[in-house]
C-alpha cells in the first residue's frame, strides 16, 4: 500500500503585508524534530512559529526505528500511543555469520514497562501525526509551509530572518531560532560552523520492499535480522526489519567504489532482492544508495540561535541514533527555554543544553563509528579480529559482546552534569527515569505518565515529602494529600529502592536522590536544575 503524500496548505503569511512584531521562538525545519519541539514548547505555553520550505511529508520511510525512551516521550508529546499502535514492535534481533546464526538477544527481557525496545515506523506516519497534533495548538503552533529561510541576523538580543514564500519575501523577528534543518542545515552553512567528524567511504543501498509473505520463515514475531558475510550477497553485511503496511528494510553492504547512480535503478536492485526473497512476490516501494558521515557542531548554542538534530549532528544510521537522538535533544531543550523565556530560570541555563547534549551527541557518535568500524574492518588485522569473534559467539558468551552490528540506541545519562546534584541511590541522578505500573484513583497508569513534563518529588511510603513552589509531589504506596499510587507489582520499589526520594526534571532525568532531606536541601537541588545558584 504506497503511502498518499498529501500536500499541506500554504496560507500567505502575514508578514508579507504588515510587520508581525517579535515572536518567542521561530523553528526553521517541519520534520520530526523540528514538529516535536513546537509540541514540546506549547505544553509548556510558549508560541513558536515553524517555517519549513516543503508541503508534504518525508518521501521514502528513511527513520523507521523508535526506542523505548523516544516513544516515553513522544507519549508526553501526545503521540506515543497513535504510533505503538500503527508501529511494528520488536525487540529480538538475530546475528548471522554467513548462512550460520550466531546468536540471538532481547533487548527487552524484563516486564512493567509502557513502551517496547523498539518499534518500526516509517518517518512519514510520525511527521503526519505530529503536524495533526501540533494542529491542536492553534494559539501557539503556527506552521507555515513553503516559507524558506533564505537569510538571518543575530542581533544579540533577538534573530532577524528573511523568508520567501510562494508570494514573495518577508522578515520574521524572534527571541530564539532554532534549526531543525537536518544534515544540510543551511543555518549552519550560512554561520560558517565547522561540521567535524568522519566520513565512511562504504556505500550503502536502501531498499524499502512491500512483501504479504514475510521473509521471516517461520519466526511470526517481527525481528531485526543482521548478517556479517551474507550467503546471498557479495558484501560485508545486510540487514532485514519489518515496518507497517508489509513494508520490509533491506540495508545492503555494497563497498567504496560503488556507483550510486547505477546502483539505484531497478536493474541493479531487483535481482539483489531475489536473492534475498527468493520467489516471494514484491514490490519496491523506495530506494537510496548513500554514504554517511558521524560529525557535530562543536557548540550547540549560538547566542539566540540553538542547533537540534542533525542540524546539530549526524552519525550512521547503524543503531538508530539519528531520530532517537534528536528527540532527546528536543527532550532536552523545550524545558528550559521554557523556563528562561517564562522568566523562572536564567538565559544560562540554555548552556547546559550545549552541555548535556554535546555529550550525548558525542556518546552516540562513537558508539556508531564504532559499529561501524566493526562493520567494515579497515586492515586484515580488524578482519581477522572481526572473523574470529563470528566464530567464537556460537559458543562463548563472552565474545558475543564484543561483535557490534549497531549496538542500538540507549538513553543518554547525564551522571556528573552541572545540573544533578551528586547522591547515592538505585537509580542515581542523571538517569533518565525507569517506568513502572501504577494504580491510582483512575485506574492503572505508568510511572514516566505521571512524571512527564514538570519537576517532580517521588516518595514512597507514609513519610510524607514537603511541599515546595513548582515541584509536583508523587506519592507510592502511601496515602497523602498529593497524588498517591499503588506499586502493584512491586517494580517501583525494585527499581528506586522504598527508602529514597528522587527530584525528577521535566524531562523525566533524575536530578537528585535524598534519604530523609531537609525541605532546604531539595530546594537547593530544585534551584540547581533550574541553573540558579548552581
Amino acid at each position: 500500500m504506497a503511502y498518499d503524500y498529501a500536500p499541506f496548505p500554504y496560507v500567505p503569511p502575514t508578514g508579507l503585508t504588515a510587520p508581525e512584531g517579535r515572536h518567542p521562538v521561530v523553528i526553521v525545519g517541519a520534520g520530526p524534530i523540528g514538529l516535536a519541539m513546537a509540541i514540546d514548547l506549547a505544553q509548556h505555553d510558549v508560541k513558536s512559529v515553524v517555517l519549513d520550505d516543503n508541503n508534504v511529508v518525508s518521501v521514502g520511510s528513511r527513520a523507521i526505528c523508535w526506542a523505548k525512551r523516544t516513544l516515553e516521550i513522544f507519549d508526553r508529546l501526545g503521540v506515543g500511543e497513535r504510533m505503538l499502535e500503527k508501529g511494528v514492535t520488536w525487540k529480538v534481533g538475530r546475528q548471522f555469520h554467513g548462512a550460520k546464526e550466531v546468536y540471538s538477544f532481547d533487548l527487552l527481557p524484563e516486564p512493567g514497562h509502557k513502551y517496547p525496545a523498539f518499534i518500526n515506523l516509517q518517518q512519514y506516519y510520525v511527521e503526519q501525526y505530529l503536524v495533526e497534533r501540533a494542529q491542536e495548538f492553534p494559539g501557539l503552533i503556527d506552521l507555515r509551509f513553503l516559507n524558506k529561510v533564505t537569510d538571518h541576523t543575530d542581533h544579540g538580543t533577538y534573530v532577524e530572518l528573511t523568508v520567501e514564500t510562494p508570494d514573495g519575501t518577508y522578515a520574521l523577528e524572534a527571541d530564539y531560532y532554532i534549526a531543525c534543518e537536518g544534515a544540510g542545515s543551511p543555518t549552519r552553512k550560512r554561520m560558517e560552523l565547522a561540521f567535524e567528524g568522519q566520513t565512511f567511504e562504504e556505500h550503502f543501498l536502501i531498499v524499502d520492499v512491500e512483501m504479504e509473505t514475510s521473509p521471516f520463515g517461520d519466526h511470526d514475531t517481527p525481528e531485526r535480522w543482521f548478517w556479517f558475510a551474507p550467503p546471498f550477497h557479495n558484501g560485508q553485511s545486510a540487514l532485514l526489519h519489518k515496518q507497517p503496511d508489509n513494508i520490509y528494510r533491506i540495508d545492503l553492504q555494497l563497498g567504496p567504489e560503488t556507483d550510486p547512480k547505477e546502483e539505484a535503478t531497478e536493474a541493479r536492485v531487483i535481482p539483489r532482492i531475489k536473492a534475498i526473497v527468493g520467489d516471494t512476490p514484491f514490490r519496491l516501494d523506495w530506494m537510496s544508495v548513500y554514504k554517511f558521515r558521524c560529525a557535530k557542531l562543536e557548540r550547540f548554542v549560538h547566542n539566540r540561535v540553538l542547533f537540534v538534530g542533525d542540524s546539530a549532528h549526524v552519525v550512521s544510521p547503524f543503531g538508530a541514533r539519528g531520530g532517537n537522538g534528536g528527540i532527546q535533544d528536543v527532550d532536552n531543550l523545550g524545558w528550559k527555554l521554557a523556563s528562561v523565556l517564562q522568566g523562572d530560570a536564567p538565559a544560562t541555563l540554555l548552556e547546559t543544553y550545549n552541555e548535556e547534549r554535546t555529550h550525548g551527541s558525542a556518546e552516540n557518535i562513537l558508539n556508531s563509528a564504532r559499529a561501524t568500524n566493526f562493520m567494515t574492518p579497515k586492515s586484515p588485522i580488524e578482519a581477522l579480529f572481526r572473523d574470529e569473534v563470528l566464530n567464537l559467539a556460537s559458543d562463548h558468551p563472552f565474545a558475543r559482546k564484543l561483535i557490534n552490528s549497531g549496538r542500538l540506541s540507549n538513553p543518554c545519562s547525564l551522571e556528573g552534569k552541572s545540573l544533578q546534584t551528586p547522591g547515592d541511590a538505585p537509580q542515581h541522578p542523571g538517569w533518565p527515569l525507569m517506568d513502572a505500573p501504577l494504580v491510582g484513583p483512575n485506574g492503572q497508569t505508568w510511572l514516566v505518565a505521571e512524571t512527564k513534563g514538570q519537576f517532580t518529588l517521588l516518595g514512597f511510603g507514609q513519610t510524607a515529602l514537603p511541599e515546595i513552589t513548582g515541584i509536583a509531589r508523587l506519592g507510592i504506596n502511601g496515602q497523602h494529600d498529593y497524588p498517591c499510587f499503588d506499586d502493584i507489582e512491586g517494580h517501583a520499589a525494585q527499581r528506586y529502592g522504598a527508602d529514597h526520594i528522587y527530584l525528577i526534571r521535566p524531562d523525566g532525568h533524575i536530578c537528585a536522590a535524598f534519604r530523609s532531606p531537609e525541605p532546604k536541601e531539595i530546594q537547593a537541588a530544585y534551584d540547581r536544575a533550574r541553573g540558579i545558584n548552581a
